[in-house]
Order: structure tokens, then C-alpha cells, then sequence
């Protein structure tokens, strides 16, 4: 009898901030595989509200009830990070067209670096579909109303970021 592998994946971004989208997407995927790596990447276009180490303590706080879920700092290339952590399958959270189409680019680079990891997407659940961390960081940063978009730990560490 032929051992078999776990199937390792990883949901990779920068979670600037972690949503309750970014949440539902990764328990669900958690589901589906046997090992599922949370790879926080740093982005040095960007400009964030949080470091990278929050970015990684936040999610790994917003995660911990999820046994089979690692969260891990990432930089570089994802497929560098996904050969070194045994990675076989990228999961991307896709709300709609104008995602699918970025994500589907993206995949497509992906496989070309390195044709042995596949992607695939997942729709979030409908209540969470409308939520970005590009629009939760304005709301924020407006004074607007975060519950519902962001679990709580998040929006209270957002609170204190934007407060004043």
C-alpha cells in the first residue's frame, strides 16, 4: 500500500487587515485540505495600516481555532514560499469578475513558475462578499461603522490605529 501525502495549500495576501471574508474563505478551505498555510506577505507597494508582524499576530489570533491552519510570514515570489513549504495547491478567494480575472492572471504565472502547484478559487459566502480590506481600512479611517466586516479583535485594533 502507496503512502500518501497530506495535501498542503496555502491562502496567501497581505490581510491588510484580515476581513470576516478572508475568515470564512480560509475555515472553509481548511475543510478541504489536510494542512492549509495562511502566508502573510509583505508588500512594500503598498502602504499598510498594519506592520507585517501584526498583520501575522492578528491572523494568527483571528485563526486559532482551526487545527489544521498555520499562520506564516511570507516575502518574495509566493511560488519560492509555496517550493520550500511543500505547497500543492494555492486557494484564492475570488468576490467577482474583476477578481477572477486579476487571480486568473495570476494563476496563470503561477503555473508557468512552477507547473507542479494548482490554484483554485473560492467564492465567498454571500454576506461576506462585498467586503474588501481596501474598503474596510477607508471606513475605518472615516470613522464609520467596522462591525460585521472585520472580526471583533480586528476592529478594535483598527479602532485604536485610526482613532484621532
Amino acid at each position: 500500500m502507496t503512502q500518501h501525502r497530506p495535501v498542503r495549500a496555502a491562502y496567501t495576501g497581505t490581510f491588510d487587515p484580515i476581513t470576516n471574508g478572508h475568515a470564512d474563505v480560509i475555515r472553509r478551505a481548511a475543510r478541504m485540505f489536510d494542512e492549509l498555510i495562511v502566508a502573510v506577505s509583505s508588500n512594500a507597494s503598498k502602504k499598510s495600516i498594519f506592520d507585517h508582524d501584526e498583520r501575522v499576530e492578528l491572523a494568527r489570533e483571528v485563526l486559532a481555532d482551526v487545527d489544521n491552519v498555520r499562520v506564516m510570514a511570507a516575502s518574495g515570489l509566493i511560488v519560492n514560499f509555496a517550493r520550500d513549504h511543500e505547497v500543492d495547491v494555492f486557494v484564492r478567494g475570488v468576490r467577482g469578475v474583476g477578481d477572477y480575472e486579476y487571480e486568473k492572471q495570476m494563476a496563470v504565472m503561477n503555473r508557468h513558475l512552477d507547473a507542479s502547484i494548482d490554484t483554485v478559487f473560492l467564492a465567498p459566502s454571500p454576506e461576506y462578499a462585498h467586503i474588501s480590506s481596501t474598503l474596510v481600512r477607508e471606513i475605518a479611517f472615516l470613522d464609520g461603522r467596522i462591525s460585521g466586516l472585520v472580526p471583533e479583535i480586528v476592529a478594535e485594533r483598527l479602532r485604536a490605529k485610526t482613532a484621532g
